[in-house]
């Protein structure tokens, strides 16, 4: 099979009946052959697919039919495997999850910055640079300046800023994520909170390291995905990290070596943590994925309960 195109993409629109969607669109994303996670709210939809070309293509075709979504764009990357294990489609209060009441990028939004513009921007020295992304996506890979806020997830993100800065102070402030969604909030949100000068990467990351040389980056190192590529770089191309199943972080060769390093079950960030039941179960269940691999089958695990029960009744 040719490259698998696997696409991201996300929009802020009202979707009051966004429970009705969720099973029409699975039945298209499985009759198209596609795999990934979509979410759906009622601030919009939010995910990442991967398939055929035709596949994919169609996915979009029927999203864009949709007159609210008409003008839904996507960014693409390409991979020689299949990312994703199955095709989910879930329903979710927010399509990223911030927990602040009230913010609307479609009301109030930063400025965007076309990746091709951003080094001059983030190369001021008043402006403020933040990674809005978590403490395990900064750790492989960030851009050259930028501030760590080391939160474990986005709702520590509105509390961070209202600790460490004020809008008489940080005059200028750009920010930064892996798709771009991230930011509509994070800057939506310091919109809300007084800050006047707030700018966001469109695109984010991904499209910076799809469009910006990388002999004129100011990246630094991987960037993380939530997908079984686990890390791309420059061009898009898949990293060298692999993930802990333990912890779902991503880890390197350096992990590897480390004695608290089992694979499929620990790495050296959760070895302390997890439980000796999860370290069990965990161990069990990579049993089952070298037996998979010996049998040269692929273990994807049960399917999801909502399937398994049509799978009965059928």
């Amino acid at each position: 099979m040719d490259q698998f195109v696997v696409a991201a993409l996300y929009k802020f629109v009202s979707l009051p009946n966004y429970h009705d969607m969720r099973e029409p669109l699975l039945e298209v994303c499985l009759s198209a052959g596609v795999k990934g996670t979509l979410l759906l709210a009622s601030e919009g939809l939010n995910g990442t697919i991967a398939g055929s070309r035709d596949g994919v293509d169609c996915v979009l075709a029927y999203l864009r039919n949709d007159d609210r979504l008409t003008d839904l764009s996507h960014k693409e990357s390409f991979d020689n495997e299949q990312p994703f294990y199955r095709m989910k489609v879930k329903l979710k209060k927010e399509i990223v999850t911030m927990g602040v009441e009230g913010i609307d990028p479609n009301e109030v939004v930063g400025s965007y910055v076309k990746p091709a513009d951003w080094n001059a921007l983030i190369s001021d020295p008043d402006v403020l640079l933040i990674d809005t992304r978590n403490d395990y996506e900064v750790d492989i890979g960030s851009f050259r300046g930028a501030v760590d806020p080391k939160t474990t997830s986005f709702r520590e993100f509105p509390e961070y800023v209202r600790a460490h800065y004020k809008p008489q102070q940080h005059k200028k402030v750009a920010m930064f994520c892996t798709g771009g969604i991230r930011c509509e909030k994070a800057s939506a949100f310091m919109k809300q909170e007084g800050f006047d000068e707030v700018y966001h990467l469109e695109g984010g990351i991904l499209k910076y390291l799809e469009e910006v040389p990388e002999q004129e980056s100011l990246w630094q190192g991987e960037c993380f995905v939530f997908d079984n590529r686990v890390s791309v770089t420059h061009g898009l191309a898949t990293g060298q990290h692999d993930l802990c199943h333990g912890c779902r972080r991503p880890i390197n060769d350096t992990d590897k070596q480390s004695e608290f390093y089992e694979e499929g079950v620990t790495c050296p960030a959760c070895f302390n943590v997890i439980t000796e039941d999860q370290k069990k179960r965990f161990r069990d269940r990579q049993k089952q994925v070298e037996l998979a691999r010996l049998r040269n089958e692929e273990h994807v695990g049960a399917p999801p309960p909502a399937r398994q029960r049509k799978a009965r009744a059928d």
